[in-house]
């Protein structure tokens, strides 16, 4: 199996909104891919067909690839009428399901474009409590979803997110499970998890462990309030240690992308980048020693 860190990537906008100057930082940086999510303060969805050709062209001219288009898909209310929860949409204005449904077919075409077959989706802004209320009608937007991608060849990889209705492991896990389709699978982001005051590990991992496809890394601490903010990877409370030695006896020999949300105070977006990198690299080159 491949070493972490020979498949390791990053989202360029947590480098840069500059695309060159993100995909400079991986290649000199030893990243194997990358995820773009906005390019110059611009949802990825909103590049022209030109604009993706050249990013593809930039991107692998750098010996990188391009593993998975991190869209807004199905960051919105499931109804415009209810009360919900909402999160960052990144450059991306509030949209009905409908006009999510003409998005996920926008990033399918970029998809094949960019030359991945990996889209990151959501499960819609949060609904009040108890979740379970609305779970068929999630279920059913999710299934429409994976068997349109299905159609076209695509993975849809859906994201724990607080903001949204699969928020936690256990929701996206569910969700995943009643779809049954081999387009639809988990990407596990452990930070995020612990963003909601959950334990991602083992709790969370033993939910979502069989149905993964790709893995974020970020890392979080709590306040006196409880409160999380993010912090460079190896400096909050995600057991990556263990994590990364599950991952490994389970067999996952995919993905993973750093997408740190961490900005020094003072600083920039790849100084904090550049940190959490450095967390990590510290950490594997730990746990390769004591393997030794």
């Amino acid at each position: 199996m491949e070493r972490i860190s020979d498949r390791l990537g990053v989202i360029t906008d947590e480098v840069s909104s500059d695309i060159i100057t993100a995909l400079d930082f991986a290649a000199a940086n030893g990243l194997k891919h990358v995820e773009i999510r906005s390019v110059d303060s611009r949802n990825v969805l909103a590049l022209s067909d030109e604009e993706a050709d050249r990013i593809r062209q930039e991107t692998e001219s750098r010996g990188l690839f391009i593993s998975c288009i991190a869209s807004p898909v199905f960051k919105c209310a499931l109804d415009a009428s209810r009360q919900v929860a909402e999160g960052d949409r990144f450059n991306q204005a509030e949209r009905s399901v409908a006009e999510h449904f003409a998005m996920l077919e926008r990033a399918m075409e970029l998809a094949e474009r960019l030359g991945t077959n990996r889209i990151r989706i959501f499960s819609f802004w949060r609904e009040e409590e108890p979740i379970e209320r609305f779970e068929a009608e999630i279920v059913s937007h999710l299934t429409r979803a994976a068997k349109l991608a299905e159609e076209r060849g695509m993975l849809l990889l859906l994201e724990n997110e607080p903001s949204c209705n699969g928020g936690f492991a256990e929701e996206v896990a569910r969700f995943a499970s009643a779809v049954q389709s081999p387009a639809l699978r988990v990407l596990w982001d452990p930070g995020n998890e612990q963003y909601g005051s959950r334990p991602c590990f083992p709790e969370g991992y033993a939910m979502v462990r069989e149905l993964l496809a790709h893995v974020h890394l970020k890392d979080v601490l709590l306040d006196a309030e409880g409160k999380p903010r993010a912090v460079p990877i190896g400096d909050g409370i995600v057991p990556y240690a263990e994590h990364f030695q599950a991952l490994r006896e389970d067999g996952y020999d995919g993905l993973f992308t750093i997408e740190t949300h961490y900005i020094p105070e003072g600083g920039t977006a790849m100084e904090g980048t550049a940190m959490s990198l450095a967390g990590l690299n510290a950490l594997l080159e730990q746990l390769q020693s004591e393997a030794r």
